[in-house]
């Protein structure tokens, strides 16, 4: 496993990381998350993600429980939990990220954990109806807590996130860390273009999200939505348009003759492309058995084999 900084900061993630969206609760009970939980950090992972919101806050219990189970030292793994969507009605508890909902939403998601602290925090969407101040102060005070080591936002517009960083380095608070898009073959612009400044102007860190396209870059495609998988899964109807494109079918068709000819799978390939750019800190892959996570961690043994004929190969397919 290789281990990269977080942006400019001191604390090294695992390139490929493990997370819980979609599966856990929705499609996995404990004791499949925990061997695929125990499958990822057997092969290097260090790095979990999760979010308040993923399955209305039984991932957190799980996740929590399973690391429970599993007896791993505190210090051998980093956690992750974002806020911003809420799982309560109420006026101050849905889609924002004002001060009173972020500190109640901290305390809550450590209690399903179980833990004393998150080692990363976001900020799951801006919100425009805060000032971004507001924001700024409130993630710095839980920071400054101890209830978490470092925030960050998830899927910020570029000048979102430097009005951030540049609000805390006015009041000499603590600055957002890290990004977390999405980033695939299919989806680049923003971790590419619309943050490329913010790599060097602030240091910005990403843990990436969605590798494989939501499924779409496994190939299982192809042939239409098969049943169990999350293109037909209740409340991802939003994705169906996307995963039956034939345009965006086509250009997996032609991907899958590059992992052909590498002796790899799709995801494989998939997963090892976006590992293979300096900007991302991590990959956050997920499964839905152990399995599966030996089979993503190959991605490792891929990235070897990107050379630049290869990587000008899979460019004119996807662009």
């Amino acid at each position: 496993m290789e281990y990269r900084r977080l942006g400019n900061s001191g604390l090294k993630v695992s390139v490929l990381s493990f997370g819980s969206w979609v599966s856990f609760h929705t499609q996995l009970g404990l004791d499949t998350a925990t061997a695929c939980m125990q499958a990822a950090f057997d092969s290097g992972v260090n790095f979990f993600d999760n979010a308040e919101v993923y399955a209305g806050g039984e991932s957190e219990r799980i996740m929590g429980q399973a690391i429970r189970d599993l007896g791993w030292e505190r210090s051998s793994y980093v956690i992750s939990t974002k806020f911003y969507w809420g799982i309560t009605d109420g006026v101050n508890t849905r889609n924002t990220l004002n001060r009173k909902y972020l500190m109640h939403a901290i305390d809550g998601s450590l209690e399903r954990l179980g833990l004393d602290f998150v080692d990363l925090v976001y900020c799951h969407r801006a919100d425009t109806r805060t000032p971004i101040e507001e924001t700024v102060w409130a993630m710095h005070d839980i920071v400054a807590s101890g209830k978490a080591l470092y925030w960050g936002t998830s899927e910020w517009h570029a000048d979102e996130i430097r009005a951030a960083w540049e609000i805390a380095e006015r009041h000499h608070l603590h600055k957002p860390q890290m990004e977390q898009p999405q980033y695939n073959l299919l989806h680049r612009k923003k971790v590419e273009k619309e943050y490329s400044r913010l790599y060097t102007d602030i240091g910005l860190g990403t843990t990436i999200w969605s590798p494989l396209a939501s499924g779409l870059l496994t190939g299982k495609y192809l042939d239409g939505i098969p049943e169990g998988s999350r293109g037909s899964l209740e409340g991802y109807e939003w994705l169906r348009d996307f995963l039956t494109d034939e345009a965006n079918l086509t250009k997996v068709r032609n991907l899958k003759t590059v992992a052909d000819d590498l002796g790899c799978s799709l995801a494989q390939l998939s997963i090892a492309w976006c590992a293979k750019n300096p900007h991302v800190s991590t990959v956050i892959t997920g499964a839905s058995r152990a399995e599966q996570v030996h089979e993503n961690m190959v991605a490792l043994e891929v990235m070897d084999r990107l050379d630049d004929e290869v990587m000008e190969r899979i460019d004119g397919i996807v662009t």
